[in-house]
């Protein structure tokens, strides 16, 4: 049942504790406004080695249960993550583009399979510590956080519009300082407890030491623009695009002793490309295309006099766009000014004003 402003206080909803304080402030916010709170920890990530922090999370989320009295539950969709996330994570690298596995991870599993998990419990409402909010009119609308220094919504645009009904986002309409204030004061025990890091489920871990496991190394040439060779990469899977540091081409004869920069891969013949200037042409694009796209709920207008805006990457301020859809479901992107590092693989989302509208991979810039 679809309720348009809030939860019934007969409804359980079921909060996604994942050990930190973020999650545990979502559930201490809701039994505070007297609703059937309980928790589900997900494990989805089954190799235990000395990176995986699985084991003292479950135990900071059944901590935080026992000081809020309410149950916790757990699962893993480890086998789900690998064949719908990681599996997909791989292939984009093995094919030199630069994915961001946080995106399918919530579409997929937090608000996949684990939603439909959710009503196998016996819950109306999922709820998680994610930094935006949800208005529940007659179709759910996402909007960005209050917080701007830690929005989530980019990372949440394609999750689909039916799961959104039935989400909750408690923090969206407080700050982090805030969030601790409440963690603290309500005695949870990992108030002061450190922001997790790192691929979503997987961890903090050294990128290129964990990719080397299930991506064979291919070095190839490392060139300038006007094509010299100046060193040999290990791998394009290992660079982004604007990319500054571990390129290893410090003192090139006959180059000035200014730092260098991805600035496009090279995939048919396995060579990374590299400029000195940060503000190259090869690093900024005023054009691009966007694949896969998903709206929340119905397409919109694509008329150039609306006040779109777009980010290429999470941190990014969003500036102005118009796009144009073209015969193929792909969306021809336009710029008002020049944006740097537009990288192929990477989620183009769309907002008007404070509403995430949607998005899609990136597939080339034009």
């Amino acid at each position: 049942m679809f309720y348009p402003h809030a939860p019934d206080p007969t409804d359980t909803v079921i909060v996604g504790i994942s050990g930190g304080v973020d999650s545990a402030v979502a559930a201490l916010l809701l039994k505070q406004a007297g609703l059937k709170v309980q928790g589900l920890f997900m494990s989805n990530w089954d190799d235990q080695d000395s990176y995986c922090t699985t084991a003292d999370d479950y135990q900071d989320a059944r901590r935080v249960c026992e000081k809020l009295s309410i149950p916790l539950h757990r699962v893993s969709f480890a086998a789900e993550y690998r064949k719908h996330v990681f599996a997909h994570f791989l292939s984009e690298y093995a094919a030199g583009r630069t994915p961001n596995p946080d995106v399918l991870c919530n579409r997929e599993i937090k608000f996949g399979y684990c939603l439909d998990y959710i009503h196998r419990l016996g819950g109306s409402w999922i709820a998680t510590g994610h930094y935006a909010r949800v208005k529940h009119t007659h179709e759910p609308q996402l909007l960005r956080a209050i917080d701007s220094s830690k929005d989530q919504s980019y990372f949440l645009h394609s999750v689909a519009p039916a799961a959104l009904r039935q989400t909750l986002f408690p923090l969206g309409e407080l700050l982090k300082s805030e969030v601790r204030s409440l963690a603290h004061a309500a005695g949870l025990p990992v108030f002061d407890k450190p922001d997790s890091t790192g691929i979503c489920f997987i961890g903090e871990r050294p990128f290129e030491e964990f990719l080397s496991r299930y991506l064979p190394i291919n070095p190839g040439p490392i060139e300038t623009d006007t094509g010299k060779i100046i060193g040999e990469h290990r791998g394009l899977h290992l660079y982004t695009v604007g990319q500054r540091s571990g390129l290893r081409v410090g003192g090139t004869v006959g180059a000035a002793a200014k730092p260098w920069y991805v600035a496009e891969k090279k995939v048919s013949r396995n060579a990374l490309v590299v400029v000195q200037e940060q503000d190259h042409a090869l690093l900024l694009s005023t054009r691009f295309t966007v694949e896969q796209v998903a709206w929340i709920g119905a397409e919109p207008d694509m008329r150039a006099s609306l006040n779109y805006t777009v980010k290429t990457r999470y941190r990014q301020i969003d500036q102005a766009c118009h796009f144009q859809l073209a015969p193929t479901a792909t969306l021809t992107v336009t710029l008002k000014e020049s944006m740097r590092a537009v990288t192929p693989g990477q989620y183009a989302v769309f907002y008007l004003g404070e509403r995430c509208i949607g998005g899609g991979v990136i597939a080339n810039r034009l």
